[in-house]
């Protein structure tokens, strides 16, 4: 008995990584990379014009503006915790995620003052948010 469980977990130890690179391999090798060439030159244009037009603004700004409309109509920490979804549902804008709370940082002791901005202090984005109160001293 004891042989018969070492001889298949063996067996499983040697097949399971085997089956997980060729999974992984085929998985890879049906996902279309390289789109035609209409295909990108139709991006590179719609691009183009879209960056274009005026008034057109980054998905960051966007959301600054918000979040930072929210702080002057309730407070820091109903903010933050919006800025701490949308970094959830939309990671893409993660790489702003410092910018953002350091200016909700700043916004925040405008309003209420370097201590009492300071208590709303949260781990969103490291410390950003605190690195804005301490900016804007």
């Amino acid at each position: 008995m004891n042989q018969a469980a070492r001889r298949i977990g063996r067996t499983i130890a040697f097949v399971l990584p085997v089956v997980l690179v060729l999974a992984g391999t085929l998985a890879v090798a049906t996902v279309p990379w390289a789109s035609s060439s209409a295909d990108s030159r139709m991006l590179s244009t719609s691009a183009e014009s879209s960056a274009t037009k005026a008034g057109t603004r980054a998905p960051q700004e966007v959301l600054r503006d918000r979040l930072l409309a929210e702080l002057r109509q309730s407070d820091p920490g109903t903010a933050l915790t919006k800025l701490q979804r949308e970094m959830r549902t939309r990671p893409s804008l993660a790489r702003h995620c410092a910018g953002i709370a350091r200016a909700l940082g700043e916004a925040a002791v405008a309003k209420y003052g370097v201590a009492r901005a300071q208590s709303y202090a949260r781990p969103v984005c490291d410390t950003s948010f605190a690195t804005g109160v301490v900016a804007a001293q």
